[in-house]
């Protein structure tokens, strides 16, 4: 049993994630990979291969969360102004300022991850 406990400790924190993850999309409209995404990019324009080595997402996956920013009006995709075959992404505006908001307002956190973020439970980050 000791053996898989830490898959059981790892299930805990799986459910603490999808809580905050259901929070953010019910305050903010965005799932958390969206957010993980859209705080890569922040007021830069950025090439899909610095967003996956931030965000540690593989080349099918990120395309797919980025096709997804870009359907809620969240995203601009703009080529390169040498090599045309190269996409930057950048923020639009409202996308700006959901994340602005989510800054100042935060996200209320499960107590388990409450420890992680250094912050009390019940409190936001």
């Amino acid at each position: 049993m000791e053996k898989i406990s830490c898959i059981c400790k790892m299930r805990e924190l799986y459910k603490a994630i999808t809580e905050l993850e259901d929070s953010l999309m019910e305050i903010y409209g965005i799932s958390l990979n969206e957010a993980m995404v859209m705080c890569s990019i922040g007021s830069r324009k950025v090439a899909a291969g610095e967003i996956s080595q931030i965000t540690g997402f593989k080349s099918s996956h990120l395309s797919k969360v980025l096709r997804t920013i870009e359907d809620k009006g969240f995203l601009i995709r703009d080529f390169g102004d040498k090599d045309k075959r190269q996409i930057y992404f950048s923020l639009t505006t409202e996308a700006m300022q959901c994340m602005e908001k989510l800054k100042c307002e935060g996200l209320p956190v499960p107590e388990l991850l409450s420890e992680f973020f250094a912050c009390g439970h019940g409190e936001k980050m």
